[in-house]
């Protein structure tokens, strides 16, 4: 048995620590399923019938990807149905929570973000639960958008809670920088907002952050703490990630750079139709979104300098980004359903 299984089982008595994992279907969460079964927790996994990207994944292939735990099936945004059809009256000493809105929208952010997580929460405190672990973002720290209220709002919550808690704000992962890859390999431009250096960040892999979460479980040094996290090496800014795929693909750059501004005259736009077409308001959002995630950096934000900080943000892991641009450009992305990200 390795080390990690006699911890996870030590951490309570001669029994295996039981972990209630919601939000396991999602990108990060089948990878912290993984871990978690691999370092021997008794493991629950809570998803819906119809999973994945369009909801194509069926409870068959789910029970698949999440081998080694017991897949239970129900309504995480129903806290009847979280007691009844994943709870079930049983004792649980930690909830991971991987929970996440899909696009960032309004609606869907309140409802996933932000209440479905409580819910989570609500459960596994019925359950007995001396522990909770939410997957966060960096982001949060400087809240524009509706998804990030929605995740401060539920932090502060959990902080005030009194169970033990671990929030884990990753910066980026490899998917969400993931989106151009295919169009550079089949020879199009790679396209960047202003000169591609308005923003940097330190990307994790999914198996990385997948440990650091599951880490959490079992050091104290990682409990009642908020813990941004980056993958190994310097930050990348976009034009770095841009160069750093032709290099490997030994091409000469080919490159498309887009103004900034363009997005405020859209955002604007949106919104002022929004005032007569609500429906426009998810639309003005999504705006935003991309108008964030181009002009700021995930990386640790110093408030009294007012500027990221890539020192302040912390390093874990050993997978790079370098290498996951070679993996992918000779394995294809799947298994990297990109679904919203793939704007980015």
């Amino acid at each position: 048995m390795s080390s990690s299984s006699v911890l996870a089982e030590s951490c309570n008595g001669s029994q295996k620590k039981r972990v209630f994992v919601v939000g396991a279907t999602g990108y990060i969460g089948k990878f912290v399923v993984r871990e978690l079964v691999s370092r021997g927790y008794e493991v629950i996994s809570f998803a819906r019938p119809r999973s994945g990207v369009n909801a194509s994944t069926t409870e068959d292939e789910t029970r698949r990807q999440l081998q080694g735990s017991e897949v239970r099936f129900g309504d995480v945004s129903n806290l009847e149905s979280l007691l009844r059809d994943g709870i079930r009256g049983e004792h649980f000493d930690a909830v991971v929570s991987c929970l996440a809105s899909r696009n960032g929208g309004i609606k869907d952010s309140w409802d996933i973000d932000y209440q479905a997580t409580r819910n989570s929460l609500d459960a596994g405190m019925k359950a007995g639960i001396n522990h909770f672990v939410l997957l966060s973002a960096i982001c949060v720290q400087k809240p524009m958008l509706e998804f990030q209220r929605a995740k401060l709002k539920f932090e502060k919550e959990l902080r005030e809670s009194g169970v033990t808690y671990s929030i884990v704000r990753p910066t980026a992962f490899f998917k969400s920088i993931a989106g151009q890859i295919e169009k550079v390999k089949n020879g199009k431009p790679y396209v960047m907002f202003g000169d591609g250096k308005l923003t940097a960040c330190k990307p994790i892999s999914e198996g990385d952050l997948a440990r650091f979460i599951t880490d959490c479980l079992e050091d104290p040094e990682k409990q009642n703490k908020i813990l941004p996290i980056g993958g190994p090496g310097e930050p990348v800014t976009n034009l770095d990630q841009a160069l750093m795929l032709f290099e490997l693909l030994g091409r000469k750059p080919k490159l498309k750079k887009v103004p900034i501004q363009i997005f405020d005259v859209i955002i604007p736009l949106l919104t002022l139709i929004s005032k007569f077409l609500p429906s426009f308001a998810e639309k003005a959002e999504f705006a935003r979104i991309g108008k964030y995630y181009c002009s700021e950096s995930m990386l640790v934000w110093d408030p009294v300098k007012k500027r990221y900080d890539a020192d302040a943000t912390p390093s874990y892991g050993t997978e790079t980004l370098r290498d996951f641009y070679k993996r992918v450009l000779k394995e294809g992305l799947a298994g990297q359903e990109l679904g919203a990200h793939a704007m980015f």
